[in-house]
């Protein structure tokens, strides 16, 4: 199971100058130092030459912590308040049943960017009986998966896409080989496809990977997962030939210990699964993909390195 890593004159004359003239020297000296650090930083996000600090990932992010639970699943039960199993929240801070593109563009989000109005949520998670919400909350877009010659053209999400990932009907851990759980900093602990026990101090960290390869026309399907697949052998498959971001979802629960008093909404941690709304701004969508994934370096929240 693949995890993850991280990135990264002497001047000779015939007399001495006068004091002054080295003060000067040295202001010229630090200001050209300036602009050609500036220019050396542009060349790394505009094309060839790039800087050393640029790392070579083909990543952006979005920040989104969680809003609210509700009983809801406006892609899986559209229209049906209270039908669903509880689920958590993240960014679009309007979601429920009856939420669809046209009302979460109006809403506001706890994303960071501000721009990502998108709205992700997973079956809540308990201790006992006490609710317990991640205090990490990271979506990645990536481009790993695929080659490097397919990274340099994957396509913005649509704007609208819905996308589920995971298996929340699963009953056991081999109906599911998406979703993961391991340990924040704890690595001796080997990652499982149910709940995990982490040291004293640690947190229990879930992992979800989504489809990355679309299959050029529907933003859903019957099943809800039907319009999107999973690479083979690093590229689309014919039926699904346009590929788009993965979206790696990570969440760190403030919990560890014994993983028997944990449950999912959804039951076992093996039933871990997430849900997509895409809901970013196509221009801004367009722009992360185009200076991040297809130029292959890694970017922050606000889409640059």
């Amino acid at each position: 199971m693949l995890f993850f890593r991280r990135r990264m004159t002497e001047h000779r004359g015939r007399r001495s100058p006068a004091p002054w003239r080295y003060g000067l020297a040295a202001a010229a000296l630090a200001l050209s130092l300036v602009h050609a650090n500036v220019g050396n930083a542009a060349a790394g996000r505009n094309g060839p030459g790039a800087a050393a600090d640029v790392v070579r990932v083909a990543e952006f992010l979005a920040e989104c912590p969680y809003t609210h639970r509700a009983p809801d699943d406006p892609i899986v039960l559209p229209n049906l308040p209270g039908a669903s199993h509880m689920h958590s929240f993240f960014g679009n801070d309007s979601t429920n049943a009856h939420s669809d593109l046209a009302s979460l563009e109006r809403a506001g989000t706890s994303c960071a960017p501000r721009t990502d109005l998108s709205s992700y949520w997973v079956p809540t998670l308990y201790d006992g009986d006490r609710e317990v919400e991640p205090t990490g909350t990271t979506f990645y877009y990536l481009g790993e998966g695929v080659r490097d010659d397919i990274i340099r053209t994957i396509k913005p999400f649509p704007r609208g896409l819905r996308i589920v990932a995971g298996n929340a009907k699963a009953t056991g851990p081999n109906d599911n080989t998406i979703s993961r759980w391991s340990c924040l900093h704890h690595g001796e602990v080997d990652p499982s496809h149910d709940f995990v026990n982490c040291p004293a101090g640690s947190m229990m960290e879930s992992y979800l990977d989504f489809p990355q390869c679309w299959n050029g026309r529907d933003l859903d399907s019957a099943d809800h997962k039907s319009h999107m697949a999973y690479p083979v052998g690093g590229a689309c498959p014919s039926t699904h030939p346009v590929p788009v971001p993965k979206l790696r979802q990570v969440l760190r629960y403030p919990v560890n210990g014994d993983p028997a008093r944990f449950r999912l909404a959804s039951g076992r941690g093996y039933t871990m699964h997430g849900d997509f709304f895409n809901v970013w701004p196509e221009a801004e969508m367009a722009q992360r993909v185009r200076d991040c994934i297809n130029a292959i370096i890694k970017c922050g929240a606000d889409g640059t390195p």
